[in-house]
């Protein structure tokens, strides 16, 4: 019979949510596992590697991982000329870097992080088998295993709404220092973006799964057009995507048998559904779960609803306006035109109509 290991936090996942939660708890104090499927932090990217400026100064991996800064915004309405937001600073990191300074800060502060291990079996008391076949039985799970997450699943608590990405990176041209954002009907759900780093620049679009038989050749045909107007390579250097969850935030926490359950990142619909915007959640729900395990097993009754108070007092107000904004975008491909260059400026957030009541 295989032994079960004790420990006082499990961590599932190890992206900028969970390597976030493991440093947080083991500087703590707590007793810290903490696994991710990934055979190494970070690789494949799958992101556009953009973040706020505001999350330079308290982690420390923005500054580690940056490519270059970005000034403004531009967008791009179907086919008018670009609006530009010119108060818009934001940092692009090496998104690889970036996991990987952040995991190996939760390795300084004693977390046992674990790559290429994932959950085989999780039962209904909260014990977790892995890949490995180790079993472990934690105080308190913290499930950062992205948009489809077992942990969240295993607590009933999943993202019903997601939008399938697709990126090319490619060589750029000029130097630029603006995000250029893409809204057309076409993009159903999503948007189209240009982030440039350094030399390079990550073009993608995002679009309902319902589009996805649409996606390859949309972003074929914006980066055709981006190489007519002389902005990018032909050549593709490297592809990737994703999923993002952009139905808002789900319950962040539960219980399986006497294990407390904390979910934070993707897992947590914590994404802005408008923007595609997820790495600053991450980062900052990641410490507030590992700070709640140690509530938990200090045996502070309240830490783990604190953290959900905590999570809507800061997110809630945003993600309730953008699910709003998308839900009256979506509503717009009901009937029959789709929707009008004024509601895609409505959804979005560089224009005063995504801000109105």
């Amino acid at each position: 019979m295989t032994q079960i290991r004790s420990t006082d936090v499990l961590v599932v996942g190890l992206g900028p949510a969970g390597a976030s939660a493991a440093h947080s708890a083991a500087r703590a104090g707590c007793r810290v596992v903490a696994i991710d499927r990934k055979q190494q932090a970070g690789i494949p990217v799958q992101c556009a590697e953009f973040v706020p400026t505001m999350l330079s100064p308290t982690v420390d991996a923005v500054n580690q991982a940056k490519c270059q800064r970005i000034k403004s915004m531009q967008t791009f309405v179907e086919n008018a000329p670009p609006d530009r937001k010119n108060n818009f600073p934001g940092v692009m990191v090496d998104r690889a870097k970036f996991d990987q300074e952040l995991v190996a800060a939760a390795k300084d502060a004693g977390a046992d992080c674990r790559f290429g291990v994932t959950v085989a079996k999780l039962d209904p008391a909260g014990t977790v088998q892995l890949s490995t076949g180790e079993q472990i039985k934690s105080q308190v799970l913290i499930g950062a295993d992205g948009p489809r997450s077992r942990i969240g699943a295993a607590i009933d608590s999943k993202n019903r709404d997601i939008v399938v990405a697709r990126q090319l990176t490619v060589a750029l041209t000029d130097a630029h220092s603006a995000t250029d954002i893409f809204l057309s009907s076409d993009y159903r759900g999503g948007y189209g973006w240009l982030f440039p780093r350094g030399g390079i620049a990550n073009l993608g679009i995002g679009v309902v799964p319902q589009a996805l038989a649409r996606l390859t050749s949309l972003l074929d045909d914006l980066h055709r057009s981006m190489v007519a107007a002389g902005r990018v390579g032909r050549e593709v250097l490297h592809r990737t995507g994703g999923t993002i969850p952009v139905g808002g935030m789900t319950n962040p926490h539960g219980k399986l048998g006497e294990v407390v359950v904390l979910l934070c990142g993707d897992a947590a619909g914590l994404t802005n559904p408008i923007t595609g915007a997820g790495i600053s959640a991450a980062v900052l729900s990641g410490m507030l779960a590992g700070e709640s395990a140690y509530g938990v097993l200090e045996g502070d009754t309240e830490s783990a609803m604190d953290y959900v108070e905590e999570l809507h007092d800061l997110f809630g107000t945003a993600l309730a306006r953008a699910v709003r904004r998308r839900q009256t975008l979506l509503s717009r491909y009901h009937t029959g035109s789709g929707p009008t260059q004024l509601d895609l400026r409505s959804a979005w957030i560089a224009y005063p109509e995504y801000w109105a009541a």
